[in-house]
C-alpha cells in the first residue's frame, strides 16, 4: 500500500471546488463546479499565472475578483469555505488507506493526462499501488447480466492476461468486469479496477483487501469514495478504462444501449486510444456484430502466453494503419477542389478522380500479419504449422495463405502440400 502523504494545497482547493465531500452523513452541499466549469476556471487561472492553491492563499480575495467573469466569486467563496468538512473526510479517507490525487500532482497518471488532456478527471481517488496505473495492459469490459459460459470465458481471459504478465483493466461491475478481474487476480496477476461508485465500501471488503495489501490490485474512481451508483457516472468512467489500457476486449454488449456499448462506440468513433477487439467464439451476439460493423476487430482466441503479445502487436499495426489511412484521406481532402460531396460520390481534383479506399477491419488485420507470414515461410511449411505458429484457427490461416498465393507472394507446393515465399524468376 502506498504511503499516504498529506494532500497538496492544489488538491485541497480542487476538492473544495468540485467534490461533494461525503462524510457518511447527508448534508446540504453548495453548488459544486461541474467538470466544464472547473475546466474554464483552471484555464483562466493558468492565463493569469495562478493555480488552484492561490484561491485559499492570503491574497485569495484579489484572485477571486479576477475570476468573477468566469465563475461567480460568491459561489467560489461558499465552496472554499468548507475547510472543516474537508479535514473530516481526509481523516476518514486516510483511515481507510484511500489516497487522492489532482491533475496538479506529479503522481497523477500520465496516461490519463496525455490521452484525456483537459477531460482527465480533476480529482482521482484510489486505493492500492499508484504505479500500477502506468503499466497499460488489456481492458476487458462487458454486460452485467451474462450466463455461466461467458463468465468462464472471461475468467480464462483474465488468467491468460495474468500469465502473460500484463495488467488487466476493468470496471468492477457485476458480470464480465468482475469475472475478468477475478481470473487475473487468482492467477497472480495485476489488476486495475476503475469504479463508478462505492470505492470506500469496495476497498474494505475482505475479498479485495488482501489483493490491495499485496499490491496486486489498485482501485480508482473519479467520484467521491462514498458516492452511490449513478448511471451517468458509470457511462463517463468508461473512457478512463480505455485510456489506462493498451488494447481492449468487449466480451458482450447490447445494441445501441448500455454503458458497454456507449464506451466501445466512443472509443471506435471518437477517442481511438486503443484497438477494440470483440469476442469471436461462442454464442452469437448482435451487439458484438454491430461493433464489428463499426470497426472492432475479432478477438484471435489465443491459446498460449507467447501468442498473447500478438494482441498488442497487431493492435499497434492496426492503429498505425488507421492513422496512415486518416492522413491519406486528409491529404486528399486538402488537395481536392472545394465541393459538396454526397454519399457515394467520388472526390475529385482539377485533373483526375481520386477514389480513396477505406480499409475494412479484416484488411487491416491482414496487413498486420502479412509480413509475419512472409518471415515464417522463408522455408516451406504446411498450413497447420502456420496456424500453430500464429496461434490462430487453421481455417483463418488457410484464408490468408490462399490470398498471398493469389497475390504472387507465396508459392503452393505439392507432395506434401505446403507454402513458401515465391522466389523471383531468373532472367
Amino acid at each position: 500500500m502506498p504511503n499516504l502523504s498529506p494532500l497538496s494545497q492544489n488538491t485541497q482547493a480542487i476538492l473544495l471546488l468540485t467534490a461533494p465531500l461525503i462524510a457518511g452523513r447527508s448534508a446540504s452541499v453548495p453548488e459544486l463546479l461541474t467538470h466544464g466549469e472547473y475546466k474554464r476556471l483552471a484555464r483562466h487561472l493558468l492565463e493569469i499565472q495562478r493555480e488552484p492553491a492561490d484561491l485559499v492563499s492570503p491574497d485569495a480575495e484579489e484572485i477571486l475578483r479576477a475570476c468573477q467573469g468566469v465563475i461567480d466569486a460568491g459561489r467560489l467563496q461558499r465552496l472554499l469555505g468548507r475547510g472543516f468538512l474537508l479535514s473530516q473526510v481526509i481523516e476518514r479517507w486516510q483511515a481507510r488507506a484511500i489516497w487522492v490525487l489532482s491533475r496538479a500532482d506529479a503522481d497523477y497518471p500520465r496516461r490519463l493526462k496525455a490521452r484525456l488532456r483537459e477531460d482527465a478527471p480533476a480529482v482521482l481517488y484510489g486505493c492500492g499501488d499508484i504505479s500500477l496505473l502506468e503499466t497499460g495492459g488489456l481492458a476487458v469490459v462487458g454486460s452485467r447480466h451474462v450466463d455461466d459460459a461467458l463468465i468462464d470465458y472471461t475468467l480464462d481471459v483474465g488468467r491468460l492476461t495474468a500469465r502473460a504478465g500484463r495488467t488487466l483493466v476493468s470496471g468492477g461491475a457485476r458480470g464480465i468486469d468482475q469475472a475478468a478481474m477475478r481470473g487475473a487476480l487468482e492467477a497472480g496477476g495485476k489488476v486495475c479496477g476503475v469504479l463508478a461508485d462505492s470505492l470506500e465500501k469496495t476497498s474494505m471488503t475482505r475479498e479485495h483487501r488482501n489483493f490491495l495489501l499485496d499490491e496486486q490490485l489498485t482501485l480508482i474512481s473519479p467520484y467521491d469514495p462514498g458516492a452511490g451508483f449513478n448511471v451517468g457516472n458509470a457511462m463517463q468512467r468508461n473512457k478512463l478504462i480505455y485510456a489506462l489500457a493498451d488494447a481492449s476486449l468487449v466480451v458482450s454488449s447490447d445494441v445501441n444501449k448500455g454503458g458497454t456499448w456507449a464506451g466501445a462506440i466512443e472509443q471506435l468513433d471518437k477517442l481511438k486510444f486503443v484497438p477494440v477487439y470483440v469476442r469471436s467464439t461462442g454464442e452469437p451476439s448482435a451487439g458484438l456484430d454491430a461493433l464489428r460493423g463499426k470497426g472492432a476487430l475479432p478477438w484471435p482466441n489465443l491459446r498460449s502466453v507467447d501468442s498473447f503479445e500478438a494482441v498488442f502487436d497487431i493492435g499497434q499495426s492496426v492503429s498505425s494503419a488507421i492513422a496512415a489511412q486518416g492522413d491519406l484521406l486528409q491529404t486528399i481532402k486538402v488537395e481536392a477542389e472545394p465541393t459538396v460531396v454526397q454519399a457515394g460520390e467520388v472526390i475529385t481534383d482539377s485533373t483526375k478522380d481520386i477514389s480513396p479506399v477505406v480499409l475494412s477491419p479484416a484488411e487491416v488485420v491482414f496487413a498486420a500479419v502479412h509480413e509475419q507470414i512472409r518471415q515464417l515461410l522463408s522455408k516451406p511449411m504446411r498450413d497447420e504449422e502456420v496456424a500453430e505458429s500464429l496461434d490462430v484457427e487453421p481455417r483463418q490461416a488457410k484464408v490468408w495463405l490462399r490470398r498471398m498465393v493469389e497475390e504472387g507472394v507465396l508459392e503452393k507446393l505439392n507432395n506434401p502440400v505446403c507454402y513458401v515465399v515465391k522466389q523471383p524468376a531468373l532472367c
